[in-house]
């Protein structure tokens, strides 16, 4: 059983791109690994290192890691590679990320920290987002919101972000991922053709740009939750937020409230005390809430995340400490 347990760990690992520890088999040849491969640079350093670790103990290593070491090595690095979570029902989320951090101009073409923790903490708080509309701002590769569709049953899901290519990005993700968005459910119905997907959630992507959105677009949302991860690094963009979410208060209709999360990773924490602050300033208020209690997905954890519940200052906060 510990041997099993040790090896679901290592495979969770390769699989999301992290730092190994020891190394079991489920990895460069699982049918997952085929298909949607790590980054051609990990692979490879992946392959020597586990050669290495079999020679140092007197082994003679199998063919298959000098013939997977050769394929690897045979293989052009490209700005793409696959980044593979496994969630606690055995499912997992592929993702088609950039290698580096920044690219086409936007931060937003690879899974930030905060989103994982976003994405456990959803797992944990499933009644949060069961049969509920959801909208996440600045959705970036979409691990946190597969997420939320995978384990936590919202009726629907609406993802969102500014630039052009994290959106196309992002669009690819939901299709990898087995998804189909509600515009092609539609015309499916239409056209009277036959897919087998895995919606059981309606699913849309949306461009939302923070400055310039109207009253008019927030209103057609109707979001009961609106979450966000690694948001606040920016001092412009910070105050565009606050802003945001105030209009987005101010656009609940009747008795209907909306319940707000925003998870990040601080970084800069002047940046993160003027978004405290602003918050504050348009009449909203905010409460820490506690981090996920288990760590699904392999990360550095050495990163201060945290989670803000915000509502209005005449509201009531309802979540378990």
């Amino acid at each position: 059983m510990d041997e099993l347990i040790l090896c679901d760990i290592f495979q969770r690992s390769f699989f999301c791109g992290r730092r190994l520890i020891n190394f079991p088999w489920r990895t460069v040849l699982h049918p997952l690994c085929q298909q949607h491969p790590p980054s051609v640079m990990y692979r490879r350093l992946f392959l020597l290192e586990l050669i290495k670790k079999h020679q140092s103990i007197g082994a003679e290593p199998l063919d298959e890691l000098y013939n997977a070491l050769a394929d690897v090595l045979n293989s052009q690095e490209n700005t793409l590679c696959y980044k593979s979570y496994f969630l606690p029902s055995g499912d997992n989320i592929t993702l088609s990320e950039k290698i580096a951090i920044i690219s086409e101009g936007t931060t937003g073409l690879v899974t930030w920290e905060a989103a994982l923790t976003l994405a456990e903490w959803s797992m944990e708080n499933i009644d949060v987002f069961k049969n509920r509309i959801i909208l996440e701002l600045g959705s970036g590769a979409g691990l946190t919101g597969l997420a939320v569709c995978k384990s936590c049953s919202p009726r629907k899901y609406v993802f969102s972000d500014h630039h052009p290519k994290v959106l196309k990005q992002l669009t690819e993700n939901i299709l990898i991922n087995g998804f189909m968005l509600e515009e092609e459910q539609k015309s499916q119905v239409k056209d009277k053709t036959s897919v087998v997907t895995r919606n059981a959630v309606q699913l849309s992507v949306i461009e939302l740009d923070w400055q310039s959105v109207t009253k008019e677009q927030l209103l057609h949302l109707q979001a009961d939750v609106v979450i966000a991860s690694d948001v606040v690094y920016d001092p412009e963009i910070t105050v565009s937020l606050a802003k945001l979410l105030k209009e987005m208060f101010n656009c609940t209709v009747g008795k209907r409230t909306i319940d707000v999360f925003i998870a990040s990773t601080v970084r800069n924490p002047e940046t993160y005390k003027l978004f405290k602050k602003t918050l504050g300033e348009l009449g909203m208020n905010f409460q820490v809430i506690p981090g996920p209690m288990k760590i699904l997905f392999p990360c550095d954890r050495n990163y201060t995340a945290e989670i803000l519940k915000i509502y209005l200052d005449d509201l009531n906060v309802n979540i378990k400490d």
